[in-house]
């Protein structure tokens, strides 16, 4: 008997909903036995199926919380002027954003909402640094070196969030 679709390939396994000859190429293994690709129906779990709509609802709650999160950071720098505080406050805003993100889109998941969230956090440590209404704050190069860091673990956090 020959694959129905690859006519080349001799087999004896069958589809166990239709029937219909199918290869090892072909066959989808599914918990009630081997199907061909037209009966196994495979499909995204809901939680990941991301619309536009879900995207552009995740792009401005991130750049609304980034305005927020910019802001308070800018603020509390401001005051404290410790570097390693910085660690505190991008895990803090990065939990923040990843969850406002991840509650704006109904908890989907994916990468593209992962990078969204991401970038959020990041922007907002841009905001912090060049504020639109304020003086900008200047570091020094260990300093910097330290922000950035603290901004990676923002990232890494608002990520896992909606990862």
């Amino acid at each position: 008997m020959k694959c129905a679709t690859h006519p080349d390939v001799e087999t004896n396994l069958r589809c166990g909903k239709c029937g219909k000859p199918i290869c090892p190429k072909c066959l989808v293994q599914t918990p009630v036995g081997a199907r061909c690709r037209d009966c196994a129906r495979l499909q995204k779990l809901p939680t990941f199926q991301v619309t536009a709509d879900y995207y552009l609802r995740a792009v401005g709650a991130a750049v609304g919380m980034a305005f927020a999160c910019g802001a308070a950071w800018w603020a509390i720098r401001a005051v404290m002027g410790v570097p390693y505080f910085n660690f505190l406050l991008a895990a803090g805003f990065g939990y923040a954003v990843g969850e406002v993100v991840g509650r704006s889109v109904n908890r989907k998941r994916g990468r593209t909402l992962a990078a969204i969230a991401g970038a959020g956090v990041a922007l907002s440590f841009v905001i912090s640094i060049f504020p639109p209404w304020g003086p900008w704050l200047w570091f020094s190069p260990m300093s910097l070196v330290i922000s950035l860091l603290a901004v990676g673990l923002g990232v890494w956090i608002a990520v896992t969030r909606v990862r």
